[in-house]
C-alpha cells in the first residue's frame, strides 16, 4: 500500500510541475491543475510550505469531497473532482496542514456546449457501466448462456468415481496396517 501511495503522489507531482498552474489569492504555495477545470473534471492540488506536516486536507463548496493531501519535505499532493452541478465561477479552497492554514480560489469554467441561460444536466453516471473485459477470454458469457451439458456430467461423474476409488483403496490398505 505504501509503494501505491508513493506511485500516486509522484505522478501527480510529476503532472503538477509539467501544467500550467492557477496560484492561491494570498500568492502562497496552492496550485490547481488544471488551471481553470470544467465540472466534472479530475483536478490535483500541490500545497507547499507544510513542513510540520505529512499530511493535510483541502475543502472546496467545489469538490466532490473533502481532499486528503499527503507527502513529504513540505510538499502535499491530492486530488478530487470538480461538482458536475457547478455554474462557471470563482470557488473559495481552504487547506489545512499541520498548524498551517491557507486560503485560494479555484475558477471553474463553462464546460464545453454548456450555455450560460440553460440550467446545467448532471451526467446520470459519475463512471463507465459497461462491463469491463478482463480475464476468463469471455468463459463467464459462454457459460452463463450454455450452462453445464452432458459432458460436463459425465466428466463429473468420472471424478467422483476416481475418487471414491481413491478413498476406498486408502481405507483397505489403513485397515491392513500397510500404510
Amino acid at each position: 500500500m505504501g509503494s501505491l501511495r508513493l506511485t500516486l503522489c509522484a505522478g501527480l507531482l510529476g503532472v503538477a510541475f509539467l501544467t500550467p498552474a492557477a496560484h492561491a489569492a494570498d500568492g502562497g504555495g496552492v496550485a490547481v491543475t488544471p488551471s481553470s477545470p470544467a465540472p466534472g473534471t479530475d483536478v490535483a492540488l500541490r500545497v507547499s510550505g507544510c513542513a510540520s506536516s505529512r499530511t493535510g486536507t483541502a475543502v472546496s463548496a467545489a469538490f466532490v469531497a473533502e481532499v486528503r493531501l499527503a507527502g513529504a519535505d513540505g510538499t502535499l499532493v491530492g486530488e478530487t473532482r470538480v461538482r458536475t452541478e457547478l455554474k462557471a465561477g470563482s470557488y473559495d479552497v481552504k487547506i489545512t496542514c499541520g498548524d498551517v492554514s491557507r486560503s485560494g480560489a479555484l475558477t471553474v469554467v463553462e464546460a464545453a456546449g454548456q450555455s450560460s441561460e440553460a440550467p446545467t444536466q448532471p451526467a446520470p453516471y459519475a463512471s463507465p457501466v459497461a462491463p469491463v473485459h478482463a480475464g476468463g477470454g469471455g468463459t463467464a458469457q459462454h457459460l452463463a448462456s450454455a450452462g453445464p451439458g452432458t459432458a460436463h456430467a459425465v466428466t463429473g461423474l468420472v471424478l467422483a468415481g476416481v475418487a471414491a476409488g481413491a478413498v476406498a483403496l486408502r481405507r483397505s490398505r489403513r485397515s491392513r496396517g500397510s500404510d
